[in-house]
């Protein structure tokens, strides 16, 4: 994994040989990973905060993320428990309105993959936006992340399971208030599992006990 992340931080697709328009600056990519990891936060790509910061989620959508979550700093920084695998790893720019763009297509097609082989411990992902939720979930249920969200359940099936959840930007605050169910169903359920695979070095769901005859 170490070289890996050291591969991952020498980067310079989005710059060098992009897919479209080039990065306008110089990439830094930022994620958080290890192989013990038991739970991964898949999100959209760095902002400005955090292109910055150098850290995931040093901004106020991480404190709204950790609060959701019922986990301080300290265990939310700790690769042991949580890897935080954008779906770009560089912060991706500014579109003309000032709203981040899109991740940038270059990472998941040359790292993801070989990220997640490297973390066979992982229990949950919880996906954060589209671009995210499509590739670990595929077709979302009508077609949209808020369909995706409102069919949280389908993903928790899944082993590792998966949970599609809104981005904790402060753009989603009208759509959590008038969506207090979110809060109400989702969040225990959440926390709960964070809880558990934090404290524990099995998967959740545990192994099954093996059926008489079974070797």
């Amino acid at each position: 994994m170490d070289d890996l992340l050291a591969r991952i931080a020498a980067c310079r697709l989005c710059r060098d040989t992009p897919r479209g328009k080039p990065l306008p600056h110089e990439p830094r990519p930022v994620l958080q990973a290890a192989p013990a990891a038991r739970i991964m936060i898949a999100g959209q790509a760095p902002g400005t905060r955090v292109h910055a910061s150098g850290r995931p989620f040093t901004d106020p959508s991480g404190d709204r993320l950790r609060q959701w979550l019922g986990v301080d700093a300290e265990t939310f920084y700790d690769p042991q428990k949580f890897a935080i695998i954008p779906m770009g790893f560089c912060f991706p720019g500014l579109d003309l309105k000032g709203a981040d763009l899109p991740p940038r297509p270059e990472c998941a097609g040359a790292w993801r993959a070989e990220v997640l082989a490297r973390m066979p411990h992982i229990g949950l992902i919880i996906c954060l936006g589209g671009n995210a939720m499509r590739w670990h979930l595929g077709k979302l249920p009508g077609g949209s992340v808020d369909g995706a969200v409102r069919n949280w359940r389908e993903g928790l099936e899944r082993h590792p399971a998966v949970l599609p959840l809104p981005h904790p930007s402060w753009r989603n605050s009208g759509w959590l208030k008038r969506n207090p169910w979110f809060a109400e169903d989702v969040l225990p359920v959440l926390q709960s599992r964070v809880k558990h695979l934090a404290a524990s070095r099995t998967c959740w769901p545990p192994p099954q006990p093996l059926h008489d005859g079974e070797t």
